[in-house]
């Protein structure tokens, strides 16, 4: 089988069902198969499926796994050469899959790819970064990123990427990551130590730690409506699992000064998070800054 595609829901029935029908809508010239995981929807999702789509493999989680481990349940049963963690709050327009095979068909050492994303009004996601830093990082947990954006800030988001052009990157979107289905499975699939956010940058420096490629291609694009299924959480419970999966990151791939200072600084930005909720302040995505 070509390629797997796996797609992690939780409580997001009607973009998951949009989702689902745009992939056997456009998708043709490849053997593929669909899997979902759901985490234990409340909403109607894992029967829609089984109703609407029974040509979809369905595990239905009687808990929330969170992303990485609904991902590793996917992985176990996925047949594809390829695999896609795809998320299901996004769309296709066209053919992309096939161009994405050919991408990393041609060049064994492509661990993972990723391709345009674009919102629904048709303006660019901006999915690519490189990996994080302590200046950065700290920006970001004191909410100093929504005021300025000094050179290591900009460095980080990648500020100065040219979405145009195909090429080597260090960071993709968790959202869309088209990976190689025996490399993706010799480093045992994506870190269950994390719950949700941060474990794409740790599967990323992981590949890149093992001399492998991460490309950006422009040659196909997916609407990518974002965060359906992070808007139902308060902002303080988002930024308490924001902050764990930083922390465990720079715990694993920094030195101890640098975990400890991530740490520390994690409980001032759970009280600008509280604030922010009690001021019904909406954040902006980092891919939006």
């Amino acid at each position: 089988m070509d390629l797997s595609i796996i797609i992690v829901s939780w409580n997001v029935k009607d973009i998951l069902k949009k989702c689902l029908q745009s992939i056997f809508d456009k998708t043709a010239g490849i053997d593929f198969e669909v899997i979902v995981v759901d985490n234990a929807s409340k909403d109607g999702s894992a029967q829609m499926i089984s109703q609407e789509f029974p040509q979809v493999n369905l595990i239905a989680s009687n808990e929330n796994l969170g992303f990485a481990k609904g991902n590793n349940l996917g992985l176990e049963y996925a047949q594809g050469n390829y695999v896609l963690f795809m998320n299901p709050d996004m769309e296709l327009v066209e053919n992309s899959f096939p161009k994405l095979l050919a991408l990393m068909n041609n060049d064994d050492k492509i661990a993972l790819a990723t391709c345009q994303l674009i919102y629904p009004d048709g303006s660019r996601q901006n999915n690519i970064k490189n990996n994080p830093g302590l200046c950065d990082q700290i920006l970001i947990l004191l909410k100093l990123h929504h005021l300025f954006q000094p050179k290591c800030l900009k460095h980080y988001l990648a500020k100065d990427f040219d979405y145009t052009k195909e090429q080597e990157v260090k960071q993709v979107m968790g959202a869309f990551t088209f990976s190689h289905g025996q490399i993706i499975r010799q480093i045992g699939g994506w870190d269950n130590d994390y719950f949700l956010w941060w474990e794409d940058l740790d599967l990323c420096k992981k590949i890149q730690d093992l001399g492998y490629k991460i490309v950006y291609t422009p040659k196909t694009k997916v609407v990518h409506y974002e965060s359906k299924s992070f808007a139902q959480e308060l902002s303080l419970i988002k930024q308490k699992r924001f902050n764990r999966g930083m922390a465990i990151y720079f715990r694993k791939h920094s030195g101890l000064l640098s975990y400890l200072v991530i740490k520390l600084l994690s409980y001032l930005s759970l009280g600008l998070a509280w604030l922010s909720q009690i001021l019904k302040i909406k954040p902006k995505t980092q891919s939006k800054i």
